[in-house]
């Protein structure tokens, strides 16, 4: 039998609980399911073309994804995007025309929330 252990990343471990903290303090469930979503194992962790973010996003919307975001495809909207995770070149490519940001500093900019979309 394995033995489930978690994240073993100390920092992912930290945003884990903060995830959970902002969620009680601020009464948020979308922060506590990215923390539920953050917790699975790497192998089953979301992964996000910049092509799906274009197809589901609108303009100026933020999007959260718990898990990496890949490089396939173009962004022509403005849009802010969050997530754990960025591969090198879907992080230039969105900083063209949006914003790509940590979900730390999403928590930061926007702790209730409102306004953001989990992708994937």
């Amino acid at each position: 039998m394995v033995k489930k252990t978690g994240p073993t990343t100390l920092a992912l471990q930290n945003l884990i609980k903060e995830l959970f903290i902002l969620g009680s303090k601020e009464n948020v469930n979308l922060w506590k399911r990215i923390a539920q979503d953050l917790s699975r194992p790497t192998r089953i962790r979301r992964a996000v073309n910049i092509d799906r973010i274009e197809r589901y996003m609108g303009e100026n919307e933020t999007a959260l994804v718990p898990g990496k975001v890949l490089s396939d495809g173009e962004l022509t909207k403005n849009i802010t995007v969050a997530a754990y995770q960025f591969s090198a070149k879907a992080k230039e490519k969105i900083n063209k025309t949006g914003k790509a940001i940590t979900i730390k500093q999403l928590m930061i900019e926007n702790p209730k929330g409102s306004k953001v979309r989990i992708i994937g």
